[in-house]
């Protein structure tokens, strides 16, 4: 298991606390209809953390193509029809490039400096020039107005219970997830992230906003800076 992360529930649990059983039976949301409104059609896509295949089978039934990593083989196990690369990606380096590089699931908000550092330098480093990268960000209320739930409309109970500081701006976020016959869990070690230190962080791996694409600022859409 990665520092500060845990995970409970039936089957296998990935080294940062996700459930993998629990992600096979999540429902896509609206991820693909903002990343095909965002993105050429028929792109290649380069999806950093792709998990069970939640998304990924939704585009490919988009016509994109896609490349699939995720460092958990239990999770890949579960994609069909993409190629799938079980990597750590934050070191990744496939030595080719992509129309567009996808990094969601909050992924950027890691609680390790190195490691987003490593994401985010992942992500320049596979975009075609005049590609785009995909990022989802943490919500303006993620960490606070806790607890609090949501029952999704497919019939489990999503609640976040906490997120409590740990020092040096990182917060260990604890969610639940029941269902009417298992219940999960997860805790993680999350850095909230200003709109500025956001793009800071971007600029660092030589990459800026081109465009929020959602109004709540999750989505973002950037581009590789010209050195």
């Amino acid at each position: 298991m990665r520092e500060g992360h845990e995970g409970t529930g039936p089957g296998a649990i990935t080294p940062d606390g996700c459930a993998v059983e629990f992600y096979s039976r999540l429902p896509v949301g609206d991820e693909p209809d903002v990343i095909s409104a965002a993105v050429p059609a028929g792109a290649h896509i380069l999806e950093l953390g792709s998990g069970v295949g939640r998304v990924t089978h939704a585009l490919l039934e988009r016509g994109f193509t896609v490349t699939a990593v995720d460092e958990s083989a239990e999770m890949l196990e579960r994609v069909r029809g993409a190629r799938t690369i079980r990597a750590s990606i934050e070191t990744l380096d496939l030595g080719e490039t992509f129309d567009v590089v996808m990094l969601a699931s909050y992924l950027v908000h890691s609680g390790d400096l190195e490691v987003r550092r490593g994401l985010l330098r992942t992500c320049a480093r596979h975009v075609d020039d005049g590609g785009y990268v995909l990022i989802q960000r943490e919500g303006a209320d993620y960490h606070t107005n806790l607890p609090r739930e949501r029952v999704d409309p497919s019939g489990f109970t999503l609640r976040m219970v906490s997120s409590e500081p740990v020092g040096d701006g990182v917060n260990s976020v604890r969610a639940e997830y029941e269902f009417p016959d298992a219940v999960w869990t997860q805790t993680f070690r999350a850095r909230p992230l200003t709109k500025e230190q956001f793009e800071e962080a971007l600029a660092e791996a030589g990459l800026r906003v081109d465009r929020y694409l959602t109004e709540d600022g999750i989505w973002v859409r950037a581009i590789r800076v010209e050195a």
